[in-house]
């Protein structure tokens, strides 16, 4: 059950991997950057996959505490320090993905930083979910 509208101008090429509007209704969880770090803090190893599959399980860690799914994510923000690396692995990127969250494409941004404040971190994963009112 979903109360989301998927937004796509008439016209526009369909986005690959991601949706370029939601409109949604119902109670919002935001959920602050994630990054892939075990449930001690400590990050699970230097591999940008593993990281950025870490992190998305945090996601949905947090989304449990509120009684959200994956499939509620109506926004997420990614922070990378690698762009190379982004590029060069987004079919691993999208299996990690997909693993984690399901064939659900959210509207999503991905923003280069220079660095991540937990030293070894690559991607820092923030997300907003609408729960539909019950």
């Amino acid at each position: 059950m979903s109360t989301f509208d998927f937004l796509q101008p008439k016209g526009w090429k369909l986005p690959k991997g991601y949706a370029n509007g939601i409109a949604a209704e119902g109670l919002l969880v935001f959920v602050a950057g994630q990054i892939g770090w075990t449930d001690d803090a400590k990050l699970v190893s230097g591999d940008f996959i593993a990281q950025v599959e870490r992190a998305l399980m945090n996601v949905v860690a947090v989304l449990a505490e509120a009684g959200a799914e994956p499939r509620h994510i109506v926004r997420m923000t990614w922070f990378v320090t690698d762009k190379a690396a982004y590029v060069s692995l987004q079919r691993e990127i999208g299996e990690a993905y997909q693993r984690v969250i399901g064939r659900h494409f959210p509207t999503m941004s991905l923003i280069i930083v220079k660095d991540l404040l937990e030293d070894g971190a690559k991607v820092e994963i923030e997300a907003t979910a609408v729960i539909p009112a019950r």
